[in-house]
């Protein structure tokens, strides 16, 4: 079975940080015209995953906005890593394996990773895998993990919840590939931030901005959103991505890694509490976020739920490589959505203040087809 792949060969990651359980298709020409690329997905010609957005890259003010937003979360973002691993910690034990869904949940891993040698003085393992929309997480690296590790003590960690579709999709993969006779891996997904009330392992419920939402391959090692095409992709093949090894001279990935981690001793007395106060607490998924995206798709008359993209993450998101219709906003002058301001003023996309809000902020995706 093919071994991880790791820094510096592939990832700008150091290679202990994560082992990256996909196959490297740097080689290949995957990139599409952003436009094009919507409207052969939406239309059903193409499924997301079988190619790549063209990434944007921001200009020197949206570079300087970012370290501004990094600069003024970094201690925010290291207790809600305290609070989640040292919430995995008490309730799964100490010798968990962390499993990042590639690519937003890989910088929340390495900082967990990061959390659990520093504070608790722990060599935690940590794999990035992929998980596709409508087609489930990767089979073959979820046999690598059982053939290496107890899969009972794999975690599975992701950056946020939106409206908890991948939730949701890591939930039905894991129930059908133990259906196949695969091994038994707990579906508990571990993230930062739940706005959406998805999942009962969380740092925090608020919906903040998360740094690593920013930006796109350069603070996430560089390296793409997963691939999975049958063109490329064979029997006993993880799922694919490609090493942006030109975009080094842009990458801030280790200088966000650095910077949380530096953070830790700032929040370190206030996080047992924390984890106290979520261990007695109903942590039971409500999927508030579902029911106020199922809302706002039939107030604004849009086909599918696919289209609307809660929260901060994934606002972003829909700005930096989807074609975005409009941004619903609870505050319009909210001081976490500058950068959203400055991409949407980018792009030609209209902010619209909706005060009470369920989410600080929607992204709604434009029809193509």
């Amino acid at each position: 079975m093919t071994a991880p792949l790791t820094g510096p060969a592939f990832g700008s990651y150091a290679a202990d940080e994560v082992g990256w359980l996909l196959k490297d298709l740097s080689h290949v020409e995957l990139e599409a015209d952003v436009a094009e690329r919507e409207r052969r997905i939406q239309s059903g010609e193409a499924h997301y995953a079988e190619t790549l957005p063209i990434e944007y890259q921001p200009d020197a003010e949206y570079r300087e906005l970012f370290e501004k937003v990094l600069q003024d979360s970094s201690i925010r973002l290291a207790r809600a890593v305290g609070t989640v691993t040292d919430l995995v910690l008490a309730e799964r034990g100490r010798d968990v394996t962390l499993v990042s869904l590639a690519r937003a949940g890989t910088p929340v891993g390495v900082l967990m990773r990061r959390w659990a040698r520093d504070v608790h003085g722990l060599t935690l393992p940590h794999y990035a895998v992929s998980i596709v929309r409508d087609r489930g997480i990767d089979a073959v690296a979820l046999d690598y993990l059982a053939q290496h590790h107890d899969p009972a003590n794999v975690v599975f960690v992701d950056g946020w919840t939106g409206k908890g579709a991948i939730a949701r999709e890591l939930s039905q993969a894991l129930a059908e590939y133990r259906a196949a006779g695969g091994a038994e891996f707990d579906d508990d997904l571990a993230v930062l931030a739940d706005p959406g009330h998805c999942v009962r392992t969380f740092g925090t419920r608020d919906d903040f901005l998360i740094a690593s939402a920013c930006l796109n391959s350069t603070v996430s090692g560089l390296v793409s959103r997963t691939v999975l095409n049958d063109t490329l992709i064979g029997p006993g093949d993880f799922h694919g991505a490609k090493f942006y090894a030109h975009l080094a001279g842009e990458d801030v990935s280790n200088h966000l890694l650095d910077s949380v981690s530096a953070s830790f001793g700032d929040v370190r007395e206030h996080v047992p509490s924390d984890v106290e106060d979520l261990l007695r607490s109903d942590r039971t998924p409500t999927w508030d976020g579902w029911k106020s995206v199922e809302a706002v798709r039939e107030q604004y008359g849009i086909s599918s739920v696919n289209f609307v993209k809660p929260g901060v993450g994934e606002t972003t998101r829909v700005l930096l490589r989807r074609v975005p219709w409009r941004v619903l906003v609870r505050d319009l002058d909210a001081p976490e959505h500058a950068h959203i301001r400055l991409l949407a003023a980018a792009r030609a996309v209209p902010v619209e203040e909706v005060p009470g809000l369920a989410y600080s902020c929607m992204g709604l995706i434009k029809d193509v087809t």
